[in-house]
Parts: structure tokens; C-alpha cells; sequence
């Protein structure tokens, strides 16, 4: 598999670099580290970011004013950086910008000056910020709230869970440094753990902040696949996939052309290999993340058609090192019961371990107990539960079998222990779903539960 990284912040232009100028780039690339955001940090450095950029079509570029170097500038400084971003179009966003009340290398009057102007900026050219924030957290947000300020990366996140969460309820994203592999970082590892992986950005800042274990020594932009390697340990994800959300995310914040858009018959995640054969669904369930987009740990799910046996084949291929394949997109895959038998039926000729998942209403919809026909073909399954009782169920999943809709999936769950082997229920931690009460219901049909949390999709 092919990792794509994107390191969003790096400062590539200081002379530690120009010994092996070229050799750093190599390896980068080596290390499936495609892009790379030169980050200006004063007026000298933002113009040498922009060559950069210029020169190379890897690079990307941004211009700014570090709050250690607020002091003294000018609004003729600050009117040459604005033409400058907006003269170059591999600019893709306004920083480093923001506060720095640890080393106060600069007066605070004079930091928050020059950060309210600089937001100001790119509000006016609608472009994200890169925001500096050492020992400011509450100052630092107050202001970007302040300037109406909804699009942007809190460059190496520094804050812990509560502060993590109030920038992403600002519209910001969090940048995962290298000190992520520091032993005494847990509440950057706990960060990490407990907010959702579409709001998180790879950066390395070289030539500082290095991770273990080239700590002490200088940092390069090939380093950030050892990042995105601890955030898959702490995800229980693969480095592909990490790559491919963190990728993701920078390219729709900064407009960096990388992410892989195309709609995904066939898509992995971690070592199993997904279906999306309908965006159909029998439910209108208010927690459903395909409201609000069609992504999935980077996999664009949105069909401009439901596609037939020969082109779901050819979206599988070969596939090498999976330990499954899932029946499961942003629809409800057992309404196009015919495909999923034939698809079924050729994977297992190969050799290949079924599951699906599934909203349980199959029968409800087909009108008949079509679990039979699954029989040989599926090894496991997992049906939403996703409810105690009707009432709830049918207030959080707007079923259109009414009443029927949740005993429908009590009565798939328990039929389908006769046909597939694996059985599990599952149900989704929204706010006034009672969990213990579903495990109850699951075990009183005699099978398994499964709690899925409620912002984690894929």
C-alpha cells in the first residue's frame, strides 16, 4: 500500500538544510511524504517560503509574522505580506501567526496587535491561519473568536482534551507534532485518543521538535511519518490510513490538490477491505454521518450510481493482506440483496471472510426472512440495534416500518444466530440512548453487543 503524508508546517529554508538540500527532499519522498507547507514566520522568511514554493512543485507556502517577532512591525510590513500572499498562488494560508506569553520575546500588546491584524488578513482573503500558541490558550482563542475566525490549524496543539475540543468547536484543526513520541507528552497522546481524526493535521516544524528517536538531533520533513505512526498506534489504524485522513483534511483546509477524491466502490480500512454498493437506507437515523458528509477515514462513499457485479469485481481486485470483506458503505447494502449474494458467492470461491453490516430491516423490506439465502455466503454479521425499546428506536432512526421497525431488527437479530455463524449487535452512543439497556436486549436474543461511539465513523 502507498502512504500519502502531508507535512504542514515545516521551515525548510534555515541553513541546516542547504548542506543536504536535495537529500531531504529524497527522503521525504522516500517516507511517502508528498507535500510539504513552508511556513514564513517573518518578512525575510515568508519570501524565502515563497520561492520555495515557486520552485518546486511539492511545496506550498505561507506568510506571516511570528509573535517572537512582533514587536517594531509596521503597517507597511504587514500590506507587503498581504500583496505578497496574494500575488502567489501556492500561498495557502496567513501564518505563523499568534501569541507566545512563554518567552515574551516581544510585548503582549504588541503580539496581540499583530495577531488581530493578521487575522483580520486572512479573513479578508479567505484563507485559513496557522496560529502559534505557547501559554496563551484562553487569549489566543478570545481573539481568534473575537475576529470571526472559523478556518484554520492550531499549529503544534499544545492544549489538553477540554481546549483540544473548544478550537474544534471553533472550526479549527489541531497539527500533531513530533512530540507526540515524547514519553512524558501523554496529554497530547490523550488528545489524540479523543477527538476526531477529520480535525487533525501531520507537521513536523523542523528543524526543531524532533521525535524519538532522532530526538537532540534535526528535525526533516521525512520524520512525519514517525507521527503518523503514533497516531495510528493510538487510533488502532494503519499509517495508510492515517495518511489518507490527515491528508484529506489538509487538502480541503489548504487546498492542497492530494487527497484521492474519487468515489470508492471497494475502500480499505485497517485490514479489512469495504463495499459501498448503494447509498440507499431503509432508516433516516437523526446520528448519521452521511448527513453532514460522504467521507469515511478519508473514502469519498458518495455514488453518482449504484454499480453492477462486473464493476464492484473489478473495484476488489486482488487484494493482499485483508482479513475480511465488509458489505458496508454509506447505505444499507442487504437492499440490493441480489448483488451482495453474487459478490458474496465469488469472494468465497477465493477464500475471503464475509461480514456485513446492516440496519436489520432487510426482511421488513423484502417481505420475506431473506436470511436463508445468507447461508454459506456470510460469516458474520452486525445488525444497529441501536435501541432499547420501539419508542426510541423510532425517534432516533425515523424507521419507515413505524412500529414494526424494532421488533423487525429484534427478530433478524434472533433468526439470523440459525444462518451466520458470528451474530453482533450493535448500538451507537447518542446522547439518551440507554447502552446497558441494550446490551440487555442484545443478550436476551443470544448474541453478541457492541458499542460503536458516536463520533467515530469507520
Amino acid at each position: 500500500m502507498n502512504t500519502t503524508l502531508i507535512d504542514t508546517h515545516c521551515h525548510i529554508y534555515y541553513d541546516d538544510f542547504k548542506p543536504d538540500w536535495d537529500q531531504v527532499l529524497v527522503r521525504a519522498e522516500a517516507a511517502g511524504v508528498r507535500g510539504m507547507i513552508v511556513i514564513g514566520a517573518d518578512p525575510a522568511s515568508s519570501r524565502q517560503a515563497v520561492e520555495l514554493a515557486t520552485d518546486n512543485a511539492a511545496l506550498f507556502c505561507t506568510v506571516g509574522i511570528h509573535p517572537h517577532d512582533a514587536a517594531g512591525v509596521t503597517e507597511e510590513t504587514i500590506a507587503t505580506l498581504q500583496e505578497l500572499a496574494t500575488a502567489t498562488p501556492k500561498c495557502v494560508a496567513i501564518g505563523e501567526i499568534g501569541l507566545d506569553f512563554y518567552r515574551n520575546h516581544s510585548p503582549r500588546e504588541d503580539q496581540e496587535r499583530i495577531f488581530r491584524r493578521f487575522l483580520q488578513m486572512a479573513r479578508e482573503l479567505d484563507k485559513p491561519v496557522v496560529i502559534h500558541d505557547r501559554d496563551a490558550h484562553d487569549q489566543t482563542l478570545a481573539m481568534v473568536r473575537e475576529a470571526g475566525v472559523t478556518k484554520g490549524v492550531m499549529h503544534c496543539f499544545s492544549g489538553d482534551l477540554d481546549f483540544a475540543r473548544q478550537c474544534i468547536d471553533q472550526g479549527l484543526h489541531l497539527s500533531i507534532p513530533g512530540t507526540i513520541t515524547y514519553p512524558s507528552n501523554e496529554q497530547l497522546r490523550e488528545v489524540v485518543r479523543n477527538v476526531p481524526l477529520e480535525r487533525l493535521l501531520l507537521e513536523t516544524d523542523c528543524p526543531y521538535l524532533s521525535p524519538v528517536p532522532h530526538r537532540g538531533k534535526r528535525n526533516e520533513p521525512a520524520y512525519t511519518r514517525i507521527t503518523a505512526e503514533k497516531v495510528a498506534e493510538l487510533r488502532g489504524l494503519t499509517v495508510e490510513d492515517v495518511g489518507r485522513i490527515t491528508t484529506m483534511n489538509a487538502g480541503r483546509l489548504f487546498g492542497i490538490p492530494l487527497w484521492y477524491s474519487s468515489t470508492k466502490i471497494a475502500y480499505r480500512i485497517r485490514n479489512s477491505l469495504y463495499l459501498n454498493i448503494t447509498n440507499r437506507c431503509s432508516n433516516s437515523c437523526t446520528f448519521c454521518a452521511k448527513f453532514d458528509e460522504f467521507t469515511v477515514k478519508g473514502h469519498n462513499l458518495l455514488l453518482d450510481h449504484e454499480p453492477g457485479f462486473e464493476e464492484v469485481m473489478a473495484a476488489i481486485g486482488q487484494p493482499q493482506d485483508i482479513d475480511e470483506v465488509v458489505f458496508c458503505g454509506f447505505g444499507e447494502s442487504l437492499l440490493r440483496l441480489d448483488l451482495v449474494k453474487q459478490v458474496a458467492a465469488a469472494l468465497k470461491q477465493r477464500g475471503y471472510t464475509i461480514r456485513i453490516n446492516s440496519d436489520g430491516q432487510a426482511n421488513l423490506a423484502h417481505g420475506r426472512n431473506i436470511l436463508p439465502e445468507l447461508a454459506g455466503l456470510v460469516d458474520s454479521i452486525s445488525i444497529s440495534l441501536n435501541a432499547a425499546d420501539a419508542a426510541t428506536y423510532g425517534r432516533l432512526c425515523n424507521t419507515p416500518f413505524g412500529e414494526a421497525g424494532w421488533q423487525g431488527v429484534c427478530d433478524f437479530l434472533r433468526e439470523a444466530t440459525r444462518y451466520i455463524p458470528d451474530v453482533t449487535a450493535t448500538a451507537v452512543t447518542v446522547p439518551g440512548v440507554d447502552i446497558e439497556a441494550c446490551r440487555r436486549v442484545a443478550e436476551g436474543l443470544g448474541v453478541q453487543f457492541r458499542v460503536r461511539e458516536y463520533a467515530e465513523v469507520g
